[in-house]
């Protein structure tokens, strides 16, 4: 398998978070989205939708959309699982990944803020107020859910789908200035995934394009 993907890409963070859990190697190609790569003939000829990232299976075959991937993944590795088997419990990861991955992350992905920046003129202190009303708020629902399933993960005390979509999310919440203080058990989970390996062996700062800024 080839991940084609951006090391600060919280989507692409997703994805990782879930191969090291599952223990897979893959072979990764940097896609630079601050020099538009993402935009080039070759890559949207891998994913037309010219975001990161893309899975290229072992079959040649491309599959974009994080979670798409991670449903791949999981239908194609099921050992270690990374959804849980009971039912309701399975709704709830899938419920905060979803929350996470469609009503949180996207207010505050790249080409949302270079377009109100640059097309809106949003200074910084507007654009503070866009995250926090919108990724904040969907974040502030999250804690909600997760004091009802949660335990020393997202999902009681294993890690799921929920956890690899809670913890980048958290990570470009801190790096944006979103205040989650009174989040208390997404940060209590997510100081606890730090301290996990696939966790850390997926983090940004431990990808091969990388850069200290």
């Amino acid at each position: 398998m080839k991940l084609f993907g951006y090391w600060r890409s919280s989507a692409t963070y997703r994805v990782r978070i879930a191969l090291a859990l599952k223990g897979l190697d893959y072979d990764y190609e940097p896609v630079n989205l601050l020099k538009g790569e993402q935009k080039g003939s070759a890559y949207l000829t891998r994913n037309p939708t010219g975001l990161v990232p893309t899975l290229e299976t072992d079959d040649g075959d491309f599959i974009t959309q994080s979670l798409a991937i991670i449903g791949y993944l999981e239908d194609s590795h099921p050992a270690p699982t990374i959804l849980p088997d009971e039912p309701v419990a399975r709704a709830h990861a899938l419920s905060i990944a979803m929350s996470i991955a469609c009503e949180a992350q996207p207010f505050m992905n790249l080409r949302m803020q270079k377009y109100l920046k640059t097309e809106r003129n949003f200074n910084d202190i507007a654009m503070t107020d866009w995250l926090n009303r919108w990724s904040g708020g969907a974040m502030a629902a999250v804690e909600k859910i997760v004091t009802q399933t949660g335990g020393d993960y997202c999902i009681g005390d294993t890690p799921s789908l929920a956890d690899c979509c809670l913890v980048p999310q958290m990570f470009g919440a801190l790096r944006f200035g979103i205040d989650v203080s009174a989040m208390l058990r997404l940060n209590a989970i997510y100081e606890r995934c730090q301290k996990h390996p696939a966790f850390e062996k997926a983090h940004p700062d431990h990808q091969p394009d990388a850069v200290q800024q």
